[in-house]
């Protein structure tokens, strides 16, 4: 495969200017960032010892699903370090659920001391380096089926949850901004539900070029845009289609909304227009998976 994916030479000649409101889709945030009427969102300076808690999520999954799909994920072989309750330790080498890997037995709140404050982990978890994703142009060829393209989604549980609607519809896998992404672990992946070990995932500098690439393969980007002028089941059709999300408050950002063939709609008959944007991501790919269909 070309080693070549992620630089795709800026193209020139697109001057449409696409809205780039969320219009109704929203990525939920735990706590609301400070703003101004279209400015930029003030983030709140972390307490004191919270960026030792973001990094340990980084590094650790915790709960049953996430860990026991890491521990059969191909690419962890030989990695990592298993911490399970004696209970768990005992169902993991009964099921031989360890596939190779080393179980240290921890007692349970000892466990909970290790994890970041509320990690449910259910007796497991599992130290480990994030994983470090596909070329773009391996992930896309040959081109068929939906990708999932997401523009600075930062909400870790919505993006586990984009993760798990994914690889329950069938898509090929999700291309995320490599610096406006969180890591594959913690909260993300305890909402994924084990969807980061199994679905394939490549990191990209820049969205917009990575469309023009995949416009090149042959592939056709359908953006969710509440002020789009057609609806999804307009819009989508069978080629192979990306679907691109865009961040809560602000939507798909211009550059990227210019390098989409088509910006389209949810529609929303009940007249509330608010939809969390991992909900209308699992609109997006059953409506994608059908139009796959037929």
């Amino acid at each position: 495969m070309s080693s070549k994916s992620e630089r795709n030479d800026r193209k020139s000649g697109k001057k449409q200017a696409f809205a780039s409101r969320s219009g109704g889709i929203r990525e939920r945030s735990e706590k609301p960032a400070a703003k101004g009427f279209g400015g930029r969102e003030e983030t709140p300076r972390p307490a004191r010892g919270a960026d030792r808690g973001r990094a340990d999520a980084d590094n650790f999954l915790w709960g049953r699903h996430p860990v026991l799909a890491a521990l059969a994920n191909p690419a962890r072989r030989g990695t990592g370090r298993l911490l399970a309750t004696p209970e768990r330790a005992a169902e993991i080498e009964a099921g031989d659920l360890a596939h190779g890997h080393r179980i240290e037995t921890i007692d349970p709140q000892a466990l909970t001391r290790m994890l970041p404050p509320g990690a449910v982990h259910q007796g497991l978890a599992f130290k480990v380096q994030p994983l470090e994703g596909v070329a773009l142009d391996d992930l896309a060829e040959p081109a068929q089926g939906v990708i999932v393209m997401l523009d600075q989604l930062t909400d870790p549980q919505n993006v586990g949850a984009i993760f798990r609607s994914a690889l329950a519809f069938g898509a090929r896998g999700i291309i995320v901004q490599d610096r406006h992404a969180p890591a594959l672990a913690g909260a993300l992946a305890k909402a994924a539900v084990g969807a980061t070990e199994r679905l394939p995932h490549a990191r990209v500098t820049n969205l917009s070029r990575a469309l023009e690439r995949l416009a090149d393969l042959g592939w056709r980007a359908v953006g969710l845009d509440g002020a789009g002028e057609q609806t999804l089941e307009e819009a989508l059709d069978s080629q192979p289609t990306v679907l691109v999300m865009g961040s809560e408050g602000d939507g798909i950002r211009r550059l990227v909304a210019e390098h989409c063939d088509v910006l389209a709609k949810i529609p929303m008959p009940g007249g509330f227009e608010s939809l969390n944007v991992s909900n209308a991501a699992a609109v997006a790919l059953y409506e994608a998976a059908r139009a796959q269909r037929g």
